[in-house]
């Protein structure tokens, strides 16, 4: 009973429809409070959740939850989240990928290559739970009507 005043609190604040079909997002960020606000937002937008510390841990997180989504920081400690993305990729290519960074400038190039190869979004630090849900949402509609199109 007390989560559901917590999730229409949410949902109306962000005005983004809550999924009932629960998308898996591995929130990768070194930054413990920001990655318990991304997870307590998208927990009540219906998703599945998982987080971790760095990428080290994320890849093995991975590994087990296999999200649909992957939200990493690029700068963290021991494996930086372009690293654990090309791990990962070993596994599952087409994972979609959304890059955290307050400096996205300093990896241009490299999210350059990043977005024509494997189509990632960028979220620029600091940002707000409307911007978080909407893109989010926005790549959870693109995979959905992939999956779609690929029935017919």
């Amino acid at each position: 009973m007390l989560n559901k005043p917590v999730e229409v609190a949410f949902g109306s604040y962000n005005g983004v429809k809550k999924h009932t079909n629960a998308f898996r997002v591995l929130v990768v960020e070194d930054n413990e409070g920001l990655a318990f606000i991304v997870q307590i937002v998208l927990e009540a937008q219906g998703y599945q959740v998982r987080t971790a510390r760095d990428g080290r841990d994320g890849y093995l997180t991975y590994l087990l939850f296999m999200p649909d989504l992957v939200i990493t920081d690029i700068e963290m400690p021991q494996v930086n989240g372009l690293e654990m993305m090309r791990a990962i990729r070993m596994h599952d290519p087409k994972v979609r990928t959304i890059y955290l960074s307050g400096q996205l400038c300093r990896f241009r190039s490299l999210l350059e290559d990043e977005q024509k190869t494997y189509g990632i979004d960028l979220l620029r630090k600091p940002f707000s739970s409307i911007e978080l849900t909407r893109l989010v949402s926005k790549v959870f509609a693109e995979v959905s009507e992939c999956k779609r199109n690929s029935e017919y």
